[in-house]
């Protein structure tokens, strides 16, 4: 595991590098360890489930997607639940991890507001979900199918979700084991890809 006693965004990217990530217990806990799960939750790009109602919310085309217009937007949103991971520090290390190109969101809007959205880091051809938040029905949902369509178009070849829950399962979230995992990392982490 990195040490974290001085937390850098270098730091946070050698963790990915290696298989973890860092968590908070909350937003107001200073503390922030490094997580490496038994089980790793992926999404396969080819195996990305749209629902009917999915694709009827897409096909109505009444909303703006961008990328990294609205990063730190993202994040706050992300973060503006009861129980949240993304503490002081971590927020802070994510906008300097945006500044220098390696972390990225994807935005949702209609009518100019902000309605759902997610936000990663990349590093090789590996893209590492952090999080994402909805205001409006189906606004994540959105936001996750263009950036499978965009993982897919840039050449990135796995899309770690760090855990599989109930929402990402229903769209094509599996659980792999670290080790299964740790393979995949490797191979993404030979080639480079742009977001």
């Amino acid at each position: 595991m990195p040490n974290n006693s001085i937390l850098t965004p270098e730091k946070l990217l050698n963790g990915y590098a290696i298989g973890v990530f860092p968590m908070a217990n909350s937003a107001h806990d200073d503390e922030i360890y490094w997580v490496e799960p038994k089980m790793r939750g992926i999404i396969p790009l080819d195996g990305f489930h749209i629902s009917r109602s999915l694709k009827r919310a897409l096909d109505k085309s009444d909303y703006e997607i961008t990328f990294n217009t609205q990063f730190e937007s993202v994040v706050r949103a992300c973060a503006n639940r009861e129980e949240t991971w993304i503490n002081t520090t971590i927020f802070e290390l994510y906008q300097k991890l945006h500044k220098m190109g390696s972390a990225h969101s994807i935005e949702v809007s209609r009518k100019n507001i902000l309605i759902g959205g997610v936000y990663g880091i990349t590093l090789g051809t590996a893209f590492f979900g952090e999080s994402m938040f909805s205001t409006e029905t189906n606004g994540s949902k959105i936001a996750l199918a263009h950036l499978v369509k965009h993982l897919k178009q840039r050449g990135f070849n796995l899309f770690d979700t760090q855990f599989q829950n109930a929402h990402l399962k229903t769209l094509g979230c599996v659980e792999i084991p670290q080790s299964h995992y740790i393979k995949l990392l490797k191979s993404a982490l030979i080639h480079k890809v742009t977001f």
